[in-house]
């Protein structure tokens, strides 16, 4: 899949990401200026800074970010503001808690939840901070999440003391939900070599916030 890839191929891939605390509205407008100079999918926000003008880019947002330690009503609620505020994404974080105690099934309805709030065509994309589950967890958490209706799944926070996104993850991730969800691998992706070890592991979504030295990397290797 990565063999016709060139940057501007890359770059359809790529959620151009600024979640810091300590960002300012100048800092994602500089975000959105360079996502849409690269020619990204999307631009992920937090969603204080909603609503944007995003230069004809998607609009991608978190929820119950990035603990997921929220109620679950409470992140419906952020979910739904954020897309009557202009997202066209959210990502929301499990309570990764409950999938490490082994109760699918609370995180099934938590993911629920938030899908009942943002239905069709919003997308919804699952974070369940895969660097600090075991495969039999991620695999029942990717299960959770395709029964409650999500349409992706996506590593990693990029918060989360255990790590980000892991090309093994990525791997079970991907045989899991077969190709019927979306994988997007997201955190510690600085290089093109991890980014394109990640597409060939299965990802169809980057979390990115290095993107122009991704980007920069991969022409300067001449493409893949």
């Amino acid at each position: 899949m990565t063999a016709a890839l060139d940057a501007a191929g890359l770059a359809k891939f790529v959620d151009h990401t600024l979640l810091k605390p300590e960002a300012t509205r100048a800092d994602v407008e500089a975000l959105i200026a360079e996502g849409a100079e690269l020619g990204v999918y999307s631009v992920c926000i937090s969603p204080s800074f909603l609503p944007v003008d995003a230069r004809g880019l998607k609009v991608a947002t978190v929820c119950g970010f990035p603990s997921g330690k929220h109620h679950s009503d409470i992140k419906a609620a952020e979910a739904a503001r954020s897309v009557a505020d202009g997202a066209d994404e959210v990502d929301m974080v499990i309570d990764v808690g409950a999938a490490k105690a082994g109760d699918f099934a609370a995180v099934q309805a938590d993911i629920a939840a938030v899908r009942t709030a943002i239905p069709e065509p919003t997308v919804l994309k699952v974070i369940i901070e895969s660097a600090a589950l075991t495969d039999h967890e991620i695999v029942e958490v990717c299960r959770a999440a395709e029964a409650a209706g999500a349409d992706f799944v996506k590593t990693s926070t990029g918060f989360h003391p255990s790590g980000g996104a892991s090309v093994h993850a990525v791997e079970v991730m991907a045989a899991t939900v077969g190709g019927r969800l979306g994988v997007k691998a997201s955190g510690g992706i600085r290089t093109a070599g991890d980014a394109l070890a990640m597409i060939e592991a299965g990802a169809t979504r980057l979390g990115l916030s290095g993107t122009a030295a991704v980007l920069a990397g991969f022409e300067a290797d001449g493409g893949y």
